[in-house]
């Protein structure tokens, strides 16, 4: 069973960069936890710990369309570093910011721009990396290295909340970005380590000319759109669940950090699990119709986690969310991934990214705005039943993907 569930690690290359990726998302997400307790903390305000994850996203919708261009016509390995790079002096500056004392309530915009700038590197690291993993597997081996790319990502999400919570509460937020900063010397060094079998096709074609070339691949693909559609719904509704995680342990339960970190843990082992699970299935057939039912899950798991008053229900919940959300994701990601050849890769991704990633910053604003006036749980409820009635007019209305 371990072997199936591992089969990609059979290749090298694959593997070096797991290992690589892991240990920077796990740094990520320690500054992840310190970012949004610190703007929380200093300012107690819900609309700009919304905005922080506003601007860290919003590059993302921006650029990432370029991004893609690139990740077409350069080698993928320098287009991650230089991202790695930006995002290891962003969290370096950020750290010694915070050691001086310099970051305080009137300060916070510091660091807003600075999550824009780690959004920026992102908008044109994330296609790269999206475009570089199918290439070091074999095709029928794609859904597994998502499904353990998903792994890699959420068991930094266990492990970095647990690592950044006791550093922050024993030696500080500053220590926390500060690991961050160092943990991006393992994936530029995986990737340093690795034999890339993509060479970038020569074209004098413009950028633009590139970009309609994607777009025009997308439409000729029919469920292409919709799936596309489901993956920017499926962030816009759903990732504010972890966003205002801090809103829920603070301010509804009126607990500390340690109820925060629960929460992500919870969330994460969730997910973990629910990538296990896909990676487990291999390469199944009715992926759509997988990736609908776990979309539907996830709407009736939002809404009981939103209502819930208690902590070890709301955990069990986010547990159960966290489950079908990868589950979701890993579907979509390799029906994308399956359908697309190498060479518009990078050009499809990005819109695929732009999509996914693109949900999140206007996900975190409107319910960030909401939360003053509805209340976090009511606008969780709201997301959910949302989730769940898009799910079900996709599985049994418009049942172009589920006949996938």
């Amino acid at each position: 069973m371990l072997r199936r569930v591992f089969k990609a690690f059979h290749y090298r290359d694959f593997r070096i960069l797991w290992i690589g990726a892991c240990t920077s998302t796990i740094g990520t997400w320690m500054q992840e936890v310190a970012q949004n307790w610190l703007v929380l903390q200093l300012t107690g305000s819900p609309f700009l710990l919304g905005l922080d994850a506003f601007l860290g996203d919003i590059p993302i919708f921006l650029f990432s369309l370029f991004g893609g261009v690139l990740a077409d016509r350069i080698d993928r390995r320098y287009i991650l570093i230089g991202s790695q790079v930006v995002q290891m002096i962003s969290a370096a500056v950020l750290a010694i910011l915070i050691w001086t004392g310099f970051i305080q309530k009137d300060t916070i915009w510091v660091v807003l721009t600075l999550s824009f700038v780690v959004g920026t590197a992102q908008s044109f690291g994330g296609p790269a990396y999206s475009a570089l993993v199918p290439s070091l597997v074999e095709k029928e081996d794609v859904p597994n290295a998502i499904a353990l790319n998903s792994i890699q990502f959420n068991l930094a999400r266990v492990i970095g909340p647990v690592i950044g919570g006791l550093a922050m509460k024993y030696a500080g937020a500053g220590w926390c970005f500060a690991l961050n900063s160092l943990s991006f010397l393992a994936v530029i060094i995986s990737l340093l380590r690795l034999h890339i079998n993509f060479s970038p096709p020569r074209t004098g074609e413009s950028i633009m000319t590139s970009m309609k070339q994607g777009f025009t691949f997308i439409r000729a693909q029919g469920a292409m759109v919709t799936l596309i559609l489901i993956a920017f719904c499926m962030t816009l509704l759903g990732i504010p669940t972890i966003t205002f995680l801090p809103v829920f342990a603070k301010i509804v339960f009126a607990r500390d950090a340690g109820v925060y970190v629960m929460f992500l843990v919870a969330s994460g082992l969730g997910s973990i699990t629910g990538a296990l699970t896909v990676a487990w299935m291999g390469d199944i057939h009715n992926k759509g119709r997988v990736a609908l039912t776990a979309l539907v899950a996830m709407g009736v798991g939002m809404v009981g986690f939103a209502q819930s008053r208690s902590i070890v229900l709301s955990c069990i919940m986010l547990f159960f969310t966290g489950a079908v959300l990868m589950c979701a994701f890993a579907m979509i990601a390799s029906l994308v991934q399956l359908i697309t050849p190498n060479d518009m890769r990078g050009r499809v991704m990005s819109v695929y990214n732009v999509a996914f990633r693109g949900g999140m910053p206007f996900g975190s604003i409107l319910t960030g705005w909401l939360v003053p006036m509805l209340t976090a749980p009511t606008v969780l409820s709201i997301n959910g039943l949302v989730l769940l009635s898009l799910g079900l007019y996709f599985l049994l209305v418009q049942r172009r993907v589920a006949a996938l």
